[in-house]
């Protein structure tokens, strides 16, 4: 069994400069508590009766999947679809703004997709917004191993859609007892991908039209957000928008970047 007493401050910082290290997310001093509770089914399934001999464990050879699973641990995945739905309504005028020009090419980096709702709810807007766009694809990524499998499956309670318009859910969705599933159309753009946010430069090459990473930046220290930003600057197209979470902003770090509305920028064109 787990020790009965509370996780040592020791052992709390060791995790959190680990945490930091490996994923950029800076635990504050509060978090102890939490972390502990956390971990405590880590311990259990390793059969580790203490706090040291998990640091031990994940200091060990073949550690690489448990870091992993200590980052699914202590990741927090609260999402809904079509949450701060003023930044769905600015991303249809934008694809409508495209497909007006002739474009037939759109490319959208959501960059937290946590359990899934922000991606599906992206390609649906897309989509709506752009059917005459026959080159669309949207890259969803994630830290957590456990969200992208719930990504990948598609598949929410019936109460999880009840923020989704009765015409959406109608087009896009299929009952299947107590689930709704995502329907071959809206699944076909997405592509899901673990990616670190922390470990820069990212793998992938861009360009992107729209990137969204909502209520990450939080989790960051200052160099953490400066380095997102910078790969974001990169990855997205001249005139390209990134979207922040509502308490997010790139305030000391906008250089390229103007704002469009509260916790969106536009890149600039050379």
């Amino acid at each position: 069994m787990i020790q009965s007493e509370a996780i040592r401050t020791d052992q709390y910082e060791a995790i959190r400069s680990l945490v930091h290290r490996k994923a950029g997310i800076a635990l504050g001093a509060t978090k102890q508590a939490l972390v502990q509770a956390r971990l405590a089914k880590r311990l259990r399934v390793l059969d580790l009766s203490t706090y040291d001999e998990y640091l031990d464990y994940l200091a060990g050879d073949g550690s690489d999947e448990e870091i992993v699973q200590l980052l699914d641990a202590i990741s927090t995945n609260f999402t809904s679809f079509f949450r701060e739905e003023k930044h769905f309504e600015l991303l249809g005028r934008i694809v409508r703004d495209a497909c007006r020009t002739g474009t037939h090419r759109f490319r959208l980096w959501c960059a937290a997709a946590s359990t899934g709702e922000e991606p599906y709810t992206l390609s649906m807007v897309v989509q709506e917004s752009g059917p005459s766009l026959t080159d669309l694809r949207i890259l969803a990524t994630d830290i957590s191993t456990r969200v992208l499998h719930a990504c990948h499956e598609g598949a929410y309670e019936t109460k999880k859609l009840e923020g989704v318009p009765d015409a959406l859910r109608r087009r896009w969705w299929g009952q299947e007892g107590e689930r709704m599933v995502a329907s071959e159309p809206l699944r076909k753009p997405l592509t899901f991908a673990r990616l670190n946010l922390a470990q820069v430069p990212y793998v992938m090459t861009g360009p992107f039209d729209v990137i969204f990473c909502r209520n990450v930046m939080i989790y960051f220290d200052a160099d953490g957000r400066r380095k997102f930003v910078d790969e974001a600057r990169r990855l997205l197209a001249p005139g390209g928008h990134l979207f922040v979470g509502s308490s997010e902003s790139l305030a000391g770090i906008a250089d390229g970047f103007s704002s469009v509305m509260p916790s969106v920028y536009r890149k600039g064109r050379p």
